[in-house]
């Protein structure tokens, strides 16, 4: 299963193109067997938790970015089911307002960093502030250029005090995107995650596409890099995340603390 994270990762430095990936492709699984690692993972994760929480001098930092409809509520949902919650944050980043306007880019992201013991999750990220604001032209092209090498000396900054980051994109292909967005029009359980700027934003999808890449080619660096991850079948984009992510806290060699105090001598009347 190792094979798979270096398949999918992308290499610090290399001018990959989004094109040659195949968001249906499932790297030689089947979903059968999928399911069956996936529980694995799971197990192991939780394992994992409790040792990272035990230790408490440093954290986990997952980041998931995707086009709408790629799948990171579902990622959240079915790869993380089996973590303490007392022990994860979820952030979703939306556009900012109040005083997360009157501080620069990178602060309410620091605010939202996970804690030492902690698994920290980011449902997009300070990514959008070169994607988003990019392609709907919010802030000159002079500006958000420099953030790739802003975020890359944050993310260093992180990983040096304790943080490991491991970023995913979530890939799926424009025909499925259509699928998933007529699943949520005609399922009234569903109407809910749908809106019609979803659509608007459907309209940019090239640009949004070579932003990504751009983001993909900047940003993957040797302490947080980013994993593409074909999405179009969501069994295996679980599989995917949960296997990388497993081996991300394997990475750490977690153990538990030594007690505080000799606890042989302590009896009980």
């Amino acid at each position: 299963m190792k094979q798979l994270a270096k398949a999918l990762v992308v290499k610090p430095g290399s001018r990959m193109k989004l094109g040659d990936v195949d968001p249906g492709d499932t790297h030689g699984h089947d979903k059968a067997a999928a399911a069956e690692q996936l529980q694995k993972n799971l197990d192991r994760m939780s394992v994992l938790q409790y040792l990272l929480y035990a230790e408490a001098r440093r954290s986990l930092l997952v980041v998931l970015q995707g086009i709408d409809a790629g799948g990171k509520d579902g990622t959240i949902q079915h790869v993380m089911s089996g973590l303490n919650p007392q022990g994860v944050r979820v952030t979703s980043f939306k556009v900012p307002e109040g005083a997360e306007k009157r501080h620069d880019y990178l602060w309410r992201v620091h605010n939202a960093a996970p804690e030492f013991g902690q698994i920290g999750i980011f449902n997009r990220s300070h990514y959008e502030d070169v994607l988003v604001v990019r392609v709907h032209k919010l802030v000159p092209k002079s500006v958000w250029e420099k953030r790739y090498a802003q975020i890359n000396h944050f993310e260093r900054m992180l990983t040096d005090n304790g943080t490991r980051i491991v970023k995913f994109l979530l890939y799926i292909d424009k025909d499925e995107q259509a699928k998933r967005f007529r699943e949520r029009i005609e399922d009234k359980a569903k109407n809910w995650k749908f809106s019609p700027a979803d659509l608007k934003e459907r309209e940019h999808w090239d640009e949004y596409i070579a932003a990504y890449q751009d983001m993909l080619r900047n940003c993957s660096t040797k302490d947080a890099p980013w994993y593409v991850i074909p999405a179009n079948k969501k069994w295996f984009r679980n599989l995917a995340v949960s296997q990388i992510i497993r081996e991300e806290l394997e990475a750490m060699h977690l153990k538990t603390p030594e007690p505080a105090a000799d606890l042989s001598a302590i009896k009980f009347e």
